[in-house]
Order: C-alpha cells, then structure tokens, then sequence
C-alpha cells in the first residue's frame, strides 16, 4: 500500500457536535444510497430481465468525501463533477437537503427516475457537470474554471454572485484515462486557478486492483503542473497508533502492504489482519498496540484511511482553503465498499448485497420495515437537531433567486453579418469564414456587443482555419499580460496577437479533446456564471474523430457552440488520406444536440453564421457545426431565402412538374454537378439542380413529420417532402458530397424515389482534385454515368 508523499498540515478540529452529527449524516447517506440500489435491483419489478445494476461499493468509498464536502466545505457557488459511480449518493444528499423526491430515488435507472450517472439534461439544476466513467467530468473542471477567470476578467461576472471553486471527485481508475493527462497541461498553460480534484482512491477499478506504484508517479505529475498535492492516508485512529511505541513499525508495513494483500484482509476481516500482522510483527514492539484489540477493533483500526474519517478530510480541505487558488489534488485513501459485506473483494464493482445481506445491513443501521426512505430513520439526534444543521450548511444556502442554474441576457444577432463582397469572386467557404469574423472582429455598428460576447478557440490550428484577422483585431485570452516579441522587435508576421486577459481567443494545444472540452464549458457558461459567451472553435475536420467523446459530452450537457471544421474531404487534396474526411457528415447527422451544415458558397455561409449565433442562445436551440472547404469556387450573383437554406436544402434550379430527374450537390463538389446538369437539361427537359445545405436538418424535419402523423397530425410535412414534391413519383436523384454515400441515400425513402448517391467510402490518397474526383467517382463523367445508370434504371 506505498503512499506518496503526505503533505503535513495543522490539526484543526471540527466542532464536537458538528462531527457528530456529520458522522450521523454519513451512515445515513450509506444506508440511503445502498437501499436506492438494491430497491432497483430487488424490490422494484424487472419487466425485462436485464440487470439494473448501482455500483454499492463505489458509493460507499465515497460516502466520506462527498459528506465532508457538501455538508460542511462547499459554498453555493462552487461548481462540483460527482464521481459517476457515486450519482446515488449524490442523490441522497439532495434527498437530506429538500432538493430531491422520493420519487426519483424510487425511480433510479427508471424511466423518468435518476439517471445510471449524475445528468444535466435529465437530473435537474443540482447537477453541475454531467459526468460518466471516463474522466471527462474530472478534465471539464479544468476548462470551467478557465472559463469563469474569461468571465471575470472581461467585466462580464454578475455582482451578486461571488467567484466559485470547480471540484471534480473522480475515481481512481479514472486517471487512467489520457484526455485527464492533455486538460491537466493545458490547465498548467493557462494557470488556471479555483480548482480541486478529489481522487477517491480506493485502489480497485473494474477488473483488477490498481497496481501499487501507480499514484506516486501521478502525484509527481500534478507537482510538476503546480499543483499543491494533498495525501489523505490515515484516519485518526491509526495516526494515534502510530504515535504509540511500536507505532511506526505497523505503519512501515501498512506503507509496504500491495494494494492487492489490503484489499483482501479487508475483505477477510479482523481475525485474518492478526494472523498476517503477527507473523510479520510478531517480535515487534507493535503487539502492544495490536494484541489488546478485539477482531472487530482490530479490523476497524486496519481500514481507519483518510478518506473514511470526516475529521481529517474536514482539516486537509480546510488547509488547502487557506492556501488561495492553487489549484489542488487530493489522494484519499479509502475502501471500495466501506461498511458493506463485500468491503475490499476484488470483484466488488458490480456487486450487489443480496437480500439476506441487506436485512442485516437494515438490523445494523436501525431501519425499520417500511421506513426505509424516512429522512431521519435510524439516526440518535432529534429531527429538528438535524433539520436546522442541514439548514446551516454552507451549501445549502441558495445560490440567487434562480437556484444553481442561470441565465443570461441575449445578444442580439443582425439581420444580416457584415462581409466584403463575394460576388463573381472565387473564395472557398473557409477563406469567407474567416473574413466574416474578421469583420466581426472590427466590433463596429450594430455588431459591436456581439463582438464582445464571441470567444474562439483552435487547437494550433487557429490560422490554417483563418481565423488569423479575427485574433489579430481581438487578441489572444490570456490571465496575465504578455508582450508579442516579433512585433516588439519590429519583425514582419502577418499574426499580430497580443496576450491579455481581455484577448478574446484562447489558443489551446494540439489535443483535440481540449478544444471540445473548452467549448463544452464555454458553452455552459451562461448556466454556470449568468454571463453570456458566444463559443465559436475551429479544427480539422478529419481531427473531429479524434475529440469525438468529449464533443458527444459537451452536446449531451446541451453546452450551446459553434464548431467549424475544416478542411473537409478529400478535397484538400495533396494531404493524403489521414488529414482527408469521409464520416464527419455521418457524424454531424447522428450527434444529438448538434445542427450540422455544409454550405458551398459563401452567401449560404453567412445565413448558417447569423443563424448559429442566434440559434445556440435560444431555449430550444443547441450547439452548430459547419463543415467547411479551402476549395476555391466562383460566387453567384442570386437572392436566397435564409428559411430554406436553414432547413436544409433549396433549388438552384427548380424542376419541372413531373421532373423524372434531379441532381443534387453538397459542398464543394457544386463545380462538377453543375457541370454535369448543363449536359443533363439540354437532354431531361424540366431537370432539377438541388443544393444540400444540411443532411442533418432535412433528415431531422423529415423524422418530425414522421412522427408527428404518427401522431394524428395527417397534414404534416417536412421541407425536405415539400421540395422533392414537383418531381415525378418514380423520379431519379443523383445525389454527390465530399463525404460518405449515405449520408444522401435515406432520401430515396422520403417519397420512393431512386437514388444514385456518390461519394466516398474508403481512404482517400494524395493527388490533385481532377485525380481524386475522377478516382473516387466525383468528377462530371462519374456524375453522368451515374444519371443515365439512373434514367435506365427499370
């Protein structure tokens, strides 16, 4: 059981009464949290067979810590990530504070009852961060609190409500995973400040015990990051053995016991600590203090770790209190399953007490049949002694008149974005991105406080997305000010970025977990702090792949962004196969809480911008992603109508009634379809030429419809039905994108159509456009193939 390195801090004690009754609180949180789990496992009906599952053993290893911070460390305005495995515990303590039914208890991993892990979405305003068992609850800590110093600093904090701490209690299996090592040096980069990690360490994950060296390597890491590093080893009761004579022998080999060996005397209980103690210590000055112990006492003092006693958690939060806003980890040493049968067995993690080990669980802790959900069954203090100390607890005081979720004022978006003129230009999707924010950026006229309220981000790749213009006229976010040595120097760069705490861009490493993890917490600010910021992150859009979790984390906490990827495709041609996309629009269409476009010139563009900026503030909106192009392509003259391009598609030629065929384009294959219709009309008289803005938002229209006739609304239906309507019923469509075939193919479901759909379906290679779109059949010939295959076709 080798240790790192403890950190010493002043013995400061609780108030008796105060630790008494928190010692209360925490019993009754193990016994409310292990009753949640076996009701829904034992009690509650199984309509399917399938188990409902709790993790019993997880809670308790965290009873301690999270009774210690809530009910005695945490102020309202601190923001904290639960450990997923202890959502029931959590649960309970709203129960104990009137923020939770016993209802929803009643109802864990119900339908409509508390969710598996603590939700944002689904579990009410008491959770801070949606959290699931792979860290990303743990590392979004890192970017809130970056996010709220971005707050703070740019004058946008609300006065009524004070600077908060973000605290993540995480597992320890949980730093195995690599996005907590990428935010913990992104977190060292921009010194972020208020921020506590609580690692439950209780040495056993899913499948095996953790190894015994692990810990102290990961509390060198988060020294070298400046972090203080807090070690909460032992309990009270053995620090007062080790005081004793003989004292440090029995703590040398607590120090030297494997992780594995612990965890099975715990297991085993007091009579199996004696025989291994005494036939290591036998001839030690240590029997005096174990000789004299009771099996029971004897097992009690073994298991006495810091992470189980209130009164040390109690000193060493406080300790590190005082210390200001260094960023902190705390190591607390605990016992999977403290209190519980199985406490220690290596096989725990799914186990559940069986109902004749949970009738004697109920004699233990004083519950009577029928009462097992009473606030204030089996506790030896008054109702009222308990009720008003719950009431005095920091945490409970109210955050404002909103409660813990808030809100913020909207921005008002123009009618339309200003950009230079585009007409008969060649420009790519990608180059008018980033002149519109670089106008944006000029922060003039009516744009002037939507200008103010944006805030960007890039994984290193800020200027080969174009986002250049736009940091040169904003500057990049920094907490401290730092100088630009090239332009001190006078050296020529086209990138002028000052750092300060007022810049408006924050430049992040190459990881692209960050970027979705920041954007994710930028996107929950407006809950979080009352104050409203417009996200907008750029990234590659092959490298969505790479920070897809976190991206699908941020959506499922409903964080409102824009993401733009680009480039796209293998349209970027001469990068090869692995900087080439083929899924994104697959991606963008799957992702709940993510409207995802694909403009192809630059006037649909700025519609989806304006719309993105208004659409991610609005109660029922969500997050946008526009997968753009460094294609360059000429820019028409025409007048289009925001609505349509919005829904998702609008004729750039309208067909004829009756139409037997149409061709269909999204993104920057217009060129080659276009081409290819010129040929068609003159052939096909009343052909169709459609321009596919958003897969995503025709397929979710169309899928509304659906159901809404399902429903009894017979007259509904979607834009995707009304704009395919002039065509004849057996009518082809040759649909063409820069990304995988099917993300067209439902189409031909909408009204019985066939479909042709062209695209790519495997990695793509280095060469030139007219190379590539021949390879992969994108180019105009592959195109009329495929229409006359699509006119032949019986």
């Amino acid at each position: 059981m080798n240790a790192p390195l403890t950190t010493v801090v002043p013995r400061t004690t609780a108030g008796d009464s105060r630790v008494r009754m928190l010692k209360q609180l925490e019993r009754k949180l193990l016994w409310l949290s292990s009753w949640m789990i076996h009701n829904a496992n034992h009690i509650r009906p199984n309509r399917d067979g399938l188990k409902v599952g709790g993790h019993q053993a997880s809670c308790a290893s965290s009873i301690s810590i999270l009774t210690a911070l809530y009910l005695e460390i945490a102020r309202p305005q601190d923001r904290i990530a639960v450990k997923p495995h202890a959502g029931p515990v959590f649960h309970a303590i709203n129960y104990l504070l009137g923020r939770q039914t016993r209802e929803k208890l009643e109802g864990l991993r119900r339908f409509g009852g508390i969710q598996p892990y603590p939700s944002r979405v689904k579990d009410g305003p008491e959770v801070d961060f949606s959290t699931g068992s792979v860290g990303l609850g743990v590392a979004m800590t890192t970017f809130a609190a970056l996010m709220a110093d971005y707050v703070r600093l740019h004058g946008l904090s609300r006065a009524d409500l004070p600077p908060g701490r973000h605290i993540a209690v995480a597992g320890d299996a949980e730093l195995d995973e690599g996005n907590i090592y990428e935010a913990l040096l992104e977190g060292w980069k921009h010194d972020v400040r208020d921020l506590w990690w609580v690692i439950d360490y209780n040495r056993q994950s899913l499948d095996s015990v953790v190894p015994d060296r692990l810990f102290g390597r990961i509390e060198g890491l988060f020294r070298d990051m400046g972090w203080n590093c807090v070690t909460i080893k032992f309990g009270r009761a053995l620090e007062a053995a080790f005081a004793r004579e003989g004292g440090e022998d029995l703590r040398r080999w607590i120090d030297d016991c494997p992780n594995s060996l612990y965890s099975a005397l715990t297991f085993q209980g007091g009579a199996a600590w004696r025989q291994v103690l005494l036939a290591d210590l036998g001839r030690s000055r240590a029997r005096a203090i174990i000789d004299p112990l009771t099996d029971l006492e004897l097992g009690a003092l073994m298991t006495n770790l810091g992470g189980h006693d209130i009164e040390t958690l109690i000193e060493h939060f406080r300790a590190a209190d005082a210390l200001g806003d260094q960023p902190t980890c705390f190591i607390a040493y605990t016992i999977k399953g403290m209190g519980l049968p199985f406490a220690g067995h290596k096989d725990n993690h799914a186990g559940l007490m069986t109902k004749e080990q949970m009738e004697q669980f109920r004699s233990d802790m004083g519950i009577r049949p029928g009462h097992e959900w009473d606030l204030f069954e089996g506790m030896d203090l008054s109702e009222t002694d308990f009720q008003e100390f719950l009431a005095a607890t920091p945490f409970a005081t109210k955050l404002t008149a909103e409660g813990r979720t808030l809100t913020a004022p909207i921005i008002a978006v123009p009618a339309t974005l200003p950009m230079p003129k585009t007409t008969g230009r060649k420009m790519s999707t990608q180059g008018g991105f980033g002149d519109i924010l670089a106008e944006l950026g000029r922060g003039q006229g009516e744009v002037k406080e939507l200008a103010e309220h944006i805030m960007t981000t890039s994984p290193d790749v800020t200027v080969s997305t174009n986002l250049g213009p736009w940091v040169n006229r904003r500057g990049i976010f920094d907490r401290h000010t730092r100088n630009d040595v090239f332009r001190d120097s006078k050296l020529a760069s086209a990138q002028r970025w000052g750092m300060s705490p007022l810049g408006q861009h924050v430049e992040l490493g190459i990881a692209e977990q960050n970027l979705f993890l920041l954007l994710g917490a930028a996107g929950l600010t407006p809950a979080m702090t009352g104050a409203r910021i417009l996200p907008i992150g750029t990234v590659y859009d092959p490298f969505v792949n790479r920070g897809l979790d976190a991206l699908l984390y941020a959506c499922y906490q409903d964080a409102r962004f824009l993401l733009v990827s680009t480039p796209s495709g293998l349209t970027l041609a001469p990068e090869g196969g692995q900087h080439q996309s083929v899924n994104t629009p697959l991606i963008g269409m799957a992702a709940d809480r993510l409207a995802s476009f694909e403009p192809a010139h630059v006037d649909e563009l700025a519609i989806m911008l304006r719309h993105a900026l208004e659409f991610m503030q609005k109660p029922d909106g969500s997050a946008v992603w526009l997968r753009l192009s460094t294609r360059t392509l000429t820019q028409p003259d025409r007048t289009l109508d925001p609505a349509e391009v919005i829904a998702g598609a609008h004729w750039v030629v309208k067909p004829a009634k009756g139409a037997p065929i149409a061709l269909a384009y999204q993104g920057p294959v217009a060129t080659e379809v276009m081409d290819a219709f010129q040929v068609v009309a003159d052939e096909t008289e009343g052909a169709g030429l459609l321009a596919i803005t958003s897969p995503d938002r025709l397929h979710a229209g169309w899928l509304d419809a659906l159901r809404a006739r399902r429903d009894g609304d017979r007259g509904s239906r979607s834009h995707i039905e009304r704009i395919l309507a002039p065509l004849a019923p057996g009518a082809a469509l040759v649909t063409v994108l820069d990304g995988h075939p099917a993300t067209h193919a439902w189409l031909g479901s909408v009204r019985g159509q066939r479909v042709v759909p062209l695209g790519v379906d495997r990695f793509g290679q280095a060469g030139d456009i007219p190379d590539l779109y021949r390879a992969y059949g994108l180019d105009t010939d592959a195109i009329l193939d495929a229409c006359a295959q699509a006119l032949l076709a019986k």
